[in-house]
């Protein structure tokens, strides 16, 4: 087998890039670019060189073909030797998923199969769950259940691989949801938009940890950078992800749930089955991005796919749709009517008193005049759900949205007087966007910015009879861009 080429890009610090942290100027990275993945690998002065050794090799091997895969990796000799000259048994992970009040499933990737487990110390008594496989067939991830847990409580725990205790970063600690109907405030955060340049911002991973949220919801354009049919470039920026370390702290300690937009899908605005693509393709980035995340479930679960899904959190049920893999290009299918029925189902079925609903592009039009959104493919279709969710009172409702870079805030009234309340929190990129602010938006806006990082988060307090929610948009330094209170009573249509 042909050995691979290693290449090093150690950047200065002095240099435009390690500015990043405070100027808010960026880059322009060539997409399928090994100095241009090693210099955001650079960016938040890591620059560790067993990790840029590392991944260098590995983008030799995932960039060779359009379909390469990490099963390429664990075949490569030249790549699994240098893995255990560095003592490498992981890829990515821990990863944080799929929490409950008694249960976590813990995510990893590992350097070839292997048998995965996770130790936890419950009541006393340290107990292992699993062995879990990881595979040529699952990108080499396995997912680990660990059950029995008591709701509202921390846990330490270890992940071994073939029975070597691998380091966790960060707190290392799982903390179970509380129990439903338990009187205890929960805090979720959200945003969007982190692409790959936001995801090694330590600062930022730091201010949401220290928040402590009990989950952390992404709704698009978190990793993959416009890698259309490339499934092995997919791959390398997913790898990419789980090399940064402010990426690590986050996932091995908040259980994050994520959908994507179209970065992540195919390219800048593409949905469906774009021009030129297959469905072979469109099911190709599904499988990929499937395996590299650790949410409740992935859309039907059959063949007519999708990564939509509903769990629940604390008080809050959380509803994530699909807005890219079922579109036609026609008006009418931005959901897609199997989804569209599925998401009347669950509306209904939610137990209260909050509920979530979370698209990766806007559910407003005053931003770019809902280009590439609701207003642009499918109006109807935004007009039957707003309906539904009044004609049936479904209250607690928060919109939460993505896709324009930046954060704004929005009130949409309705007809019937009811309005709905939009947190677009875009800004885990810190990147400029569309204008924050216009004139004709003075009735409806709650808040704009751009250029800075910040995220957004809900805390839900389900104690008084009228139950609370305080959204807050966080920066990075933990000051508050805007922060506002508001009752079940005030999100429930009358």
């Amino acid at each position: 087998m042909k050995p691979v080429m290693v290449m090093l890009l150690l950047l200065p610090s002095t240099s435009i890039l390690a500015a990043e942290k405070t100027s808010r100027t960026h880059p322009e990275l060539k997409r399928g670019d090994l100095t241009g993945s090693l210099a955001l690998l650079n960016l938040w002065g890591e620059k560790s060189e067993p990790i840029q050794e590392l991944y260098s090799a590995a983008y030799e091997v995932l960039a060779a073909r359009r379909d390469a895969s990490f099963a390429d990796l664990a075949e490569d000799e030249a790549f699994q030797q240098l893995c255990r000259a560095q003592g490498a048994r992981h890829l990515g992970g821990p990863l944080l998923g799929v929490l409950g009040p008694t249960e976590v499933r813990v995510w990893l990737r590992t350097c070839r199969p292997a048998e995965v487990e996770v130790r936890v110390n419950v009541g006393g008594v340290e107990r292992t769950f699993g062995p879990v496989a990881s595979t040529l067939e699952s990108d080499l991830t396995a997912v680990v259940p660990v059950t029995g847990l008591e709701p509202g409580k921390r846990y330490p725990y270890q992940v071994l691989v073939d029975g070597e205790v691998i380091s966790t970063p960060g707190q290392g600690a799982i903390r179970t949801a509380p129990a439903e109907g338990a009187p205890s405030t929960v805090r979720i955060a959200f945003g969007t938009c982190f692409h790959r340049w936001g995801l090694g911002n330590q600062k930022q991973a730091d201010q949401i940890l220290s928040r402590k949220p009990t989950a952390l919801l992404l709704g698009g354009d978190i990793a993959v950078q416009d890698r259309n049919n490339e499934l092995g470039m997919h791959r390398a920026d997913y790898l990419l992800r789980d090399f940064h370390p402010a990426w690590q702290d986050l996932a091995a300690a908040v259980p994050i749930y994520a959908t994507w937009d179209d970065h992540d899908y195919f390219d800048n605005d593409k949905a469906g089955i774009p021009k030129g693509f297959t469905q072979a393709d469109k099911e190709g980035v599904l499988e990929v991005f499937r395996r590299s995340w650790n949410n409740p479930g992935y859309g039907f679960g059959d063949d007519r796919r999708g990564i939509f899904f509903r769990t629940r959190i604390g008080p809050c049920d959380v509803i994530m749709v699909d807005h890219r893999y079922f579109r036609t290009g026609e008006e009418g299918s931005f959901l897609g009517d199997a989804q569209m029925e599925w998401l009347e189902q669950q509306l209904l079925d939610c137990r209260g008193p909050f509920i979530i609903l979370s698209c990766g592009t806007m559910w407003s039009d005053y931003v770019s005049s809902g280009k590439d959104s609701w207003g642009r493919w499918d109006p109807k279709g935004r007009e039957r759900i707003f309906q539904f969710i009044e004609e049936h009172e479904i209250g607690g409702v928060l919109l939460i949205s993505g896709d324009r870079h930046g954060a704004r805030g929005f009130r949409i009234p309705r007809p019937s007087g009811f309005q709905f309340y939009e947190f677009e929190a875009g800004s885990l990129g810190g990147r400029r966007g569309p204008p924050v602010t216009k004139p004709e938006w003075e009735a409806v806006q709650l808040y704009g910015t751009a250029d800075e990082y910040a995220f957004g988060e809900f805390t839900f307090d389900p104690v008084p009879a009228d139950p609370r929610v305080t959204f807050r948009l966080v920066r990075e330094d933990g000051s508050f861009v805007y922060e506002q209170t508001l009752s079940r009573s005030e999100l429930t249509p009358k």
